[in-house]
C-alpha cells in the first residue's frame, strides 16, 4: 500500500477559508489520500467536493483543547456525522486525565462512540502534555471505551508525535486498537518510520511533500 493511503490530509488552522478547504479536497482527490481532516464547520463542504472520489471525510471534535463539556462534544459529533463525516477525531479532556478523573474521561469517549457505532472514532491523547504513565492510562481508557484508534496529537500542542509515544501506546493497543500519529510528520523518511512501527494512519498537512519527496512548506 502506498504512503498516500496512510494519510489524513489535514487543514485545521483557524484561518482556513472555504476556498482553502476546496483546494485541500482537490489535492486529496489528485493524490488519493485516505481522507481529509477538517474542522467540523467544513465537513458538509468537504463531503460535497469529495463526492464519488473514494476519499473519506474526517472531522475533529472538541478541538484543539478538549476542555469543553461532554454534552458539547457529543452534540458536535452528532452534527459532524449528520453532515457526512466518515470518521471523528476527538480530543480528550487532558486536565481531567491529569487530575485522575479517569471515569469521566472514559465515560466521555464511550458517550461519543455510542452515537457513532458504525463510524471510526479516533481519540487524541495530546501526548506532549502527558508523562509515560499518563499516556498508557489514556490509551487504556480509550480501549475500555471501545475507540477504534488512539492518536498522538492535535498538532497545536507544544510538540507533535514521537516514536517513543507510539511505542507506549502500542503496549496497550496491541491488535485491539489502531494508532494514528500526527503532528510534525513532514517527510517520507519520518512517515515510513511510523508505518514500520505499525501506525495505520498519519495526520499531516505535508502529505504531498511526503509522497513526492519534496520539502514541506507547512508551518504547523
Amino acid at each position: 500500500m502506498g504512503l498516500n493511503k496512510f494519510i489524513d490530509h489535514t487543514l485545521l488552522k483557524a484561518t482556513a477559508t472555504k476556498n482553502d478547504i476546496i483546494h485541500l479536497c482537490e489535492e486529496a482527490k489528485e493524490y488519493q489520500f485516505f481522507s481529509v481532516c477538517v474542522n467540523s464547520s467544513y465537513i458538509k463542504l468537504a463531503k460535497k467536493h469529495l463526492k464519488k472520489s473514494g476519499v473519506k471525510v474526517c472531522g475533529v471534535v472538541g478541538f484543539p483543547l478538549g476542555a469543553m463539556s461532554t454534552k458539547a462534544k457529543v452534540y458536535e459529533a452528532k452534527k459532524a456525522i449528520k453532515d457526512g463525516a466518515d470518521e471523528i477525531d476527538m480530543v480528550i479532556n487532558v486536565g481531567f486525565l491529569k487530575g485522575e478523573s479517569f471515569k469521566i474521561v472514559e465515560k466521555e469517549i464511550r458517550a461519543i462512540k455510542k452515537i457513532m457505532p458504525k463510524k471510526v472514532l479516533k481519540v487524541i491523547l495530546e501526548t506532549c502534555y502527558l508523562n509515560d504513565d499518563e499516556i498508557i492510562k489514556a490509551s487504556e481508557l480509550a480501549l475500555n471505551a471501545k475507540a477504534d484508534f488512539i492518536k498522538t496529537s492535535t498538532g497545536f500542542g507544544t510538540r507533535g508525535a514521537s516514536l517513543e509515544d507510539v511505542k507506549l501506546m502500542q503496549r496497550v493497543a496491541g491488535t485491539k486498537m489502531k494508532i494514528k500519529a500526527s503532528g510534525g510528520i513532514k517527510d517520507a523518511k519520518t512517515a515510513q518510520q511510523y508505518i514500520d512501527l505499525g501506525v495505520e494512519r498519519l495526520g499531516t498537512s505535508s502529505g504531498i511533500a511526503i509522497i513526492s519527496g519534496k520539502e514541506s512548506k507547512s508551518d504547523y
